[in-house]
């Protein structure tokens, strides 16, 4: 009786380690968010997919636009060079920068229609990129901030109604549905997105994923994301933050038929940037 004993509680010990192992491993567990300041968070996620280079982790930046400006910079309309996220920030006053969208081979015009109040850094709508982030209202009542999708509304009324509108490819279309089928193709990934609660969400992973699989990952993090767009991948994918002694500077590397290591280590001129400001 005393062996029979002994034997299950070694049993329910292995068990209950296992499970301890399960449970802080990948992004079943609920990552804290470290505060930065006022309507500013950060948070890293451990995925439990693991991808072919790097270490898996996604992180995102968690911004309240009611209490940060969120604002759209171009090299087309400052009249200046392209910069760095993190160059920037400095010469503009942002405390966190990401990539705007995909930009043509002229290094200035988003692909997707993009405005600012006034500018128009590319006055042709893309028929095939369905996400339209918009910001800035042209009048009052409006979100400070929203993704729309152009199958829900019409991207002309968006323009009408925001000062500044982005559009890209739709990764998830609210209220959180995949919109990519699978391929083969993989890389490292910035993403615009959106949770339940009207935050904006920076959102990078170096780690490079087939968007399929990626989509399904941020889906399944705890963040109640509802919609993204996708803004870069591979090594001129990037992010920067810096407010206080809270400083991040990621760059992508790995992008199939363009970069296939993980040996970038620099941020990328790019032309246009999504960045925050507090209000």
């Amino acid at each position: 009786m005393a062996k029979i004993f002994s034997s299950y509680l070694r049993a329910s010990l292995q068990v209950f380690i296992c499970t301890l192992i399960l449970c802080s491993d990948g992004y079943s567990q609920k990552s804290q968010w470290t505060p930065v300041a006022d309507g500013l968070e950060v948070a890293h996620f451990k995925v439990g997919r693991t991808s072919i280079v790097g270490d898996s982790t996604i992180t995102v930046i968690r911004i309240d636009p009611a209490q940060w400006g969120v604002r759209l910079l171009s090299a087309s309309e400052t009249g200046g060079n392209n910069y760095t996220t993190k160059q920037w920030c400095e010469k503009y006053h942002l405390v966190a920068v990401v990539n705007a969208g995909m930009f043509q081979a002229d290094y200035k015009s988003n692909v997707g229609y993009m405005k600012n109040y006034h500018h128009l850094n590319n006055p042709n709508i893309h028929p095939e990129y369905n996400s339209i982030a918009a910001f800035n209202p042209a009048k009052s009542g409006l979100l400070p901030f929203r993704i729309f999708d152009s199958e829900d509304k019409s991207i002309q009324e968006i323009i009408k109604n925001y000062n500044t509108v982005i559009q890209n490819l739709r990764l998830i279309k609210r209220p959180g549905e995949n919109r990519w089928s699978q391929q083969s193709k993989i890389w490292s990934e910035v993403v615009l997105g959106q949770d339940k609660s009207g935050n904006v969400l920076f959102i990078f992973c170096r780690s490079p994923y087939s968007m399929h699989d990626f989509n399904d990952i941020l889906i399944e993090l705890p963040i109640d994301l509802v919609c993204a767009q996708h803004l870069e991948g591979g090594p001129e994918a990037q992010l920067y933050l810096k407010y206080g002694d809270t400083e991040l500077e990621m760059s992508g590397s790995y992008e199939t038929n363009f970069f296939e290591n993980d040996e970038n280590i620099k941020l990328w001129p790019i032309p246009n940037v999504i960045g925050i400001a507090k209000k």
